[in-house]
């Protein structure tokens, strides 16, 4: 005999219902705990980092600011950045190239570290999760390509421009020198001045003396090899070709005595390829130019 299985009974409303293990659903109360938990699942934007941004930017800018500032109004070992003090307009403009070089390669190193560092510091690693990809970001590859090319050109145009200015010869030059460079020492000429000439000795190197205030005109030529004429001083130096003179003018600015030496390896005896250059007033200069003319007369008349 087949027994059917009894229809389950609901239970009636109100009443209690069948044990369950099972736990029972928790509510999420409203309000401020609803919060927290949303926000524990999904942190907040950080915030504060357009203003490390603007703080960086203003300290490159202050710091581009007080190498400026420093260059224009003082003149010590730091601002010139281990060059000479000039004592020549021209070293002045080579003086401005070279201070204004720096301070672009400050600029430049003070920016790409600081998003560099910036980067490190905002984009550190928070989870395993890789981070969004970005690639073939245009407006960014357009501005690391244009931005170098307008700094190159911008160096480029206060070079070319200054290169030409120490370059220039001037129709009417003050005082014009000839200088001769060769083994083993140089020989000074004015020829404007009664053709008076300098030569060192075996004990004293010879002494270049020029005017305060004037444009000088050297004329550099070599019967043997390959000189180099530098005074540190001037902030130039140009080579001493044989069978191609050479030329270049300065106007000094400040009296004193400065070493010159040659700058091109021309042999064994190169070290001593040294001479003086004194810069004195006008009246000195003149006194110096008639006391080497009586002196060369008097040793011509000697002669005969």
């Amino acid at each position: 005999m087949t027994v059917a299985a009894a229809p389950a009974r609901r239970p009636a409303q109100g009443a209690p219902g069948p044990p369950d293990n099972r736990d029972p659903p928790k509510l999420l109360p409203a309000g401020p705990v609803l919060f927290r938990i949303v926000s524990r699942t999904q942190p907040p934007p950080r915030r504060g980092r357009p203003t490390a941004r603007r703080r960086l930017i203003a300290r490159a800018t202050l710091l581009a600011v007080a190498l400026t500032s420093l260059a224009g109004c003082t003149s010590n070992a730091f601002t010139r950045l281990a060059m000479p003090k000039p004592v020549t307009t021209q070293g002045k403009v080579t003086l401005t190239l070279w201070q204004g070089s720096w301070i672009a390669a400050f600029a430049v190193g003070a920016v790409v570290w600081g998003l560099v560092i910036w980067t490190v510091i905002a984009f550190r690693k928070r989870s395993d999760e890789l981070p969004p990809q970005v690639r073939y970001n245009l407006p960014i590859e357009v501005l690391y390509t244009i931005v170098p090319f307008i700094l190159i050109a911008v160096l480029f145009y206060f070079t070319a421009r200054d290169e030409n200015y120490i370059d220039k010869l001037s129709p009417h030059p003050n005082v014009v020198v000839n200088v001769t460079g060769f083994q083993w020492s140089w020989e000074f000429q004015y020829p404007d001045l009664g053709n008076v000439q300098i030569l060192g000795t075996a004990d004293q190197d010879p002494t270049l003396v020029l005017p305060v205030g004037e444009t000088v005109r050297f004329n550099l030529t070599s019967p043997d090899v390959i000189h180099a004429f530098w005074v540190p001083a001037f902030l130039f130096k140009r080579d001493v070709v044989p069978g191609h003179p050479n030329h270049f003018e300065i106007t000094t600015t400040a009296t004193g005595t400065f070493a010159g030496r040659c700058s091109e390896l021309c042999g064994i005896y190169h070290s001593e390829m040294l001479f003086t250059v004194k810069v004195v007033s006008q009246q000195e200069f003149e006194q110096f130019i008639a006391a080497q003319q009586a002196a060369q007369h008097s040793a011509a008349g000697s002669v005969q």
